[in-house]
């Protein structure tokens, strides 16, 4: 599957944006967006463009954005995602346009000339969701599997058998977690 630049930025917007929220499963777990400098730091750390200065209201709707990711992230089916990616993306006043910014090459952006943060990453993250649908790829959209920890990510391997949201902290901890338990088994 091919991914353009512009839709895997989106893509990893959208799941560092699900990523802020409380983990469901994990008791106790923090919102990171809980302020304006989370947003804004946010905003920085994924490069949303063409956003101007933020308020309470846009930590709002971009909150209720993260909450529609979520559900598509858990729909039952294509259908149900479909309908989710829908009425997001036309939430967003969606806009295509062509643009060439900040020295990457031509792509595009689906976001209306002064969007909101919120609109901005509707409109992006729900397009590059739609495509992921369109292609028959919905099942790359996982939540990581280690016990702790209910993480989303887009598995974007070939063979689609990533089961972790980050190998080096999560599948890694699991491993030698697994293994300690067969030393101590045989030890016995």
């Amino acid at each position: 599957m091919m991914i353009t630049h512009d839709t895997r930025c989106a893509l990893d917007a959208v799941v560092d944006l699900l990523n802020t929220a409380p983990e469901g499963e994990a008791p106790g777990a923090p919102d990171s967006l809980t302020d304006l400098a989370a947003l804004q730091e946010f905003v920085q750390r994924n490069d949303v463009s063409d956003v101007g200065a933020l308020g309470e209201g846009d930590l709002a709707a971009v909150r209720d954005v993260r909450a529609r990711f979520a559900q598509v992230f858990a729909a039952d089916d294509d259908r149900t995602a479909a309908e989710l990616l829908n009425f997001l993306v036309a939430s967003a006043g969606t806009t295509p346009r062509l643009t060439d910014h900040d020295n990457y090459d031509w792509h595009v952006h689906y976001f209306a000339p002064g969007a909101s943060v919120a609109e901005h990453l509707g409109a992006d993250g729900g397009m590059a969701l739609a495509f992921l649908v369109v292609a028959g790829e919905r099942e790359r959209l996982r939540h990581c599997e280690a016990p702790d920890c209910r993480h989303a990510f887009v598995d974007l391997s070939r063979n689609r058998s990533r089961r972790y949201c980050d190998s080096r902290t999560c599948g890694n901890r699991l491993h030698v977690a697994a293994y300690r338990a067969r030393r101590r088994e045989a030890a016995g």
